[in-house]
């Protein structure tokens, strides 16, 4: 289930990109040199971290920028004790919306196949750039296997905006609004309403115990109040 997409067809986009991100990435590049180095990396991650950053600065995106990125890898450093391979969800945050258009529905794929040529060109091994691709996968559904920690956690750091205080849900939905912004707006209200619903119907949003803990109340709490005022 894609938690943003009102069910509008996407495109795809390439790793090679000449927008520039939208802030500060010293940062995110000091992360993904630490990163490839846990992973196993033998070769330069520099430009790998130049294009990845590149291609979450593209203009289409509103909510799926480089701070979501920053979001989901601070969000992994909080559950990163429940997880098996820390490093292969950290690697799975920085590949999981590197293909992002809107208008299509095989980013998730697409974004899968790019960790899948990439992280060999790194010296990365082939069970670990497995498990990446795997947990890229898994972000179509967010909804790991009773036991898969490492999806667990890559879900659970996703869906945390869900949990975010009134101001920064209202952020996010209306960030989400500005990437659909090619869809008429009653057909964005029913397909956004739809995932709403499909949502606050699970029996749990959040796998891990502190994701349980402290983020579920609270994003139940925001999808209700976001589907009550498109409805």
């Amino acid at each position: 289930m894609d938690t943003d997409s009102p069910d509008a067809p996407r495109h795809d986009t390439a790793l090679h990109h000449d927008t520039a991100p939208r802030h500060d990435t010293a940062p995110l590049l000091a992360r993904w040199h630490a990163t490839t180095a846990a992973a196993g990396a033998d070769r330069d991650p520099a430009p790998y971290a130049d294009r990845l950053l590149a291609a979450w600065a593209e203009p289409q995106r509103r909510y799926h920028t480089t701070a979501h990125l920053a979001d989901v890898l601070a969000r992994i450093d909080v559950l990163a004790d429940h997880a098996e391979d820390p490093a292969a969800v950290e690697l799975a945050a920085w590949f999981h919306d590197a293909v992002y258009r809107p208008d299509r529905s095989e980013n998730e794929e697409r974004s899968a196949a790019l960790a899948e040529r990439a992280l060999p060109e790194l010296g990365i091994g082939p069970a670990r750039t497995a498990e990446v691709a795997r947990l890229v996968r898994l972000t179509v559904s967010h909804d790991p296997a009773p036991g898969d920690t490492n999806g667990e956690v890559l879900c659970d750091a996703d869906l945390a905006v869900l949990a975010g205080d009134p101001a920064a849900y209202a952020g996010y939905a209306a960030a989400v609004r500005a990437e659909y912004g090619f869809v008429p707006e009653d057909a964005f209200r029913a397909g956004r309403a739809a995932v709403l619903r499909q949502l606050l119907e699970l029996p749990g949003l959040f796998r891990t115990p502190y994701g349980a803990a402290h983020w579920e109340g609270p994003a139940r709490h925001n999808l209700a109040t976001e589907l009550a005022l498109l409805t």
